[in-house]
């Protein structure tokens, strides 16, 4: 069962995750991560939203975002597609 585990200074996201959210194989996930083609933003949340992290994966048109809890468990999920052209890099942050 795919997993997300967090712990003091790092996150482990299993790669069938990210590739069932952008609609890859998951064997091309940590080459694509390692050659930049993939990369990703971890925000923790504030306020009404402490106690879960924000997770975002990019590619040139493609973004997922997935919403953990502290145990890493799933709360939300979701991905936008842009078919015809590279996201706009407000959609598209850098890699941390």
């Amino acid at each position: 069962m795919p997993q997300i585990m967090l712990g003091d200074d790092m996150i482990e996201v299993d790669a069938a995750i990210i590739a069932q959210g952008l609609g890859l194989e998951p064997g091309l996930i940590q080459p694509m991560m390692h050659d930049g083609k993939i990369t990703s933003l971890c925000e923790r949340g504030e306020d009404e939203d402490a106690g879960t992290y924000r997770l975002s994966f990019f590619t040139a048109n493609k973004r997922l975002r997935v919403i953990v809890n502290e145990a890493g468990e799933v709360v939300r999920q979701s991905a936008v597609t842009s078919p015809d052209k590279p996201l706009s890099d407000k959609m598209r942050r850098p890699g941390i």
